[in-house]
């Protein structure tokens, strides 16, 4: 891709309204605009971004038996009268359609996929069922904040399982701990897992897959002796400041887990003959990801002063070639080379071909924070180029075909 062509400009002026580092960064990057508060519009750089992020929550989901559906973002009002969460859900967002039939828009989906399982399910022997969706989520907030991680419309992967005994729903609740854990490596986040509470779905725990952040909105207690970790929530109120008993840290969460035993399939009377003849109830789970709010997590945790450090495995580009100036033809066609030699590779490359300042783009570039930044000045004329990873910052000069290599 050349910069040129790019749908989307860096802005040097930092959003006044703009209340997190992913917010800020994301809208004077290019990557989002936004819309009104908490919906935003991905640009090209933005969706390749959650593109691949939703690329490896499909691949890890896939590895433990997820079958991929849409289910309608658009539903009548019905299946949620019959869970009895029609008034329950403060952040439900109703519609009324022609002849004042009312609908509302997903904010989960336990109301929908169960009809939909008791409707398609004939024999014992369809069990286990895991089936899960990547789609936008709507939710009312009062009040959206913190860019991507708390917004009106966001990202959504929502996994659900359906088992006929408890020991089959253990071991597969086990099974996405895994699962998750693997997309959150992948992405570039060091997720702990976190004991939550069930809500009003189980008196078991919950469990949160939670990223220590000082931006966080959540607080972590790690048990010093058992290495437990708990959300604040399920902690004693007399040990919130015990810095004795717990490690105390400021997190974002990123992913939820829930055993709903029974509540889904009890309100839609979803029952199954089992082997021995009798009728068995259905045991649940509910299991969540919010690609966008992994992207808002990442730029979170991930970013400098300069701007973001994307991960490899998540980034727009692989690499930015940065010829310092593209009116000179030996930097123009040594830029190019490298660009198509690592094209030809299959390496994603972003190659700033503007007639800007050096410096310009040099803040371009770390403000993007593609994980490599080639430099093509004025050592081209004699072979040389500067290889610069935006983790480090570290400058190595290299030969043309050095850098090729070492980039493929």
């Amino acid at each position: 891709m050349y910069y040129s062509k790019l749908f989307g400009k860096t802005n040097k002026m930092k959003p006044s309204d703009a209340d997190s580092a992913n917010a800020r960064l994301l809208l004077q990057g290019g990557f989002v605009s936004q819309m009104a508060a908490g919906i935003y519009t991905y640009l090209p750089l933005g969706l390749r971004v959650l593109d691949k992020i939703k690329q490896i929550v499909r691949e890890e989901m896939n590895a433990i038996d997820g079958q991929e559906i849409s289910i309608p973002m658009l539903s009548p009002k019905d299946p949620w009268v019959a869970t009895g969460r029609w008034n329950s859900i403060d952040v439900l967002f109703k519609l009324e359609g022609a002849g004042k039939k009312e609908y509302a828009l997903q904010c989960t989906a336990e109301d929908l996929i169960t009809p939909l399982v008791k409707e398609q399910v004939t024999s014992y022997k369809d069990f286990p069922i895991t089936l899960y969706q990547i789609q936008d989520k709507f939710r009312n907030e009062p009040r959206a904040k913190s860019g991507l991680l708390r917004g009106r419309e966001f990202s959504m992967k929502d996994l659900y399982s359906f088992h006929l005994d408890q020991e089959g729903f253990a071991e597969y609740y086990e099974r996405s701990k895994e699962a998750y854990l693997n997309v959150y490596k992948r992405c570039g986040l060091e997720a702990v897992i976190a004991k939550a509470s069930g809500g009003d779905f189980t008196e078991r725990f919950s469990h949160e897959f939670q990223v220590p952040a000082e931006s966080g909105e959540d607080m972590i207690y790690t048990d010093k002796q058992t290495g437990d970790v708990l959300n604040k929530e399920v902690v004693d109120e007399a040990d919130w400041e015990n810095t004795d008993k717990y490690t105390i840290q400021k997190s974002i969460e990123v992913g939820n887990i829930f055993p709903l035993e029974t509540r889904f399939s009890k309100a839609i009377d979803l029952k199954v003959q089992g082997a021995d003849g009798q009728m068995k109830e259905v045991i649940m789970g509910s299991y969540g990801i919010g690609p966008s709010r992994v992207m808002g997590s990442i730029v979170e945790v991930h970013h400098d002063d300069a701007g973001i450090i994307w991960p490899e495995f998540v980034a727009p580009f692989l690499v930015q070639i940065v010829p310092v100036s593209w009116e000179d033809e030996t930097q123009k066609t040594i830029a190019e080379q490298i660009y198509r030699a690592l094209q030809a590779k299959g390496i994603e490359v972003l190659l700033d071909d503007r007639d800007k300042r050096p410096g310009e783009k040099f803040a371009d570039a770390d403000l993007l924070g593609m994980p490599y930044r080639v430099t093509v000045g004025r050592r081209a004329i004699e072979g040389f180029v500067e290889l610069r990873p935006r983790s480090t910052g570290e400058i190595e000069e290299l030969t043309v075909d050095q850098v090729i290599g070492r980039l493929s």
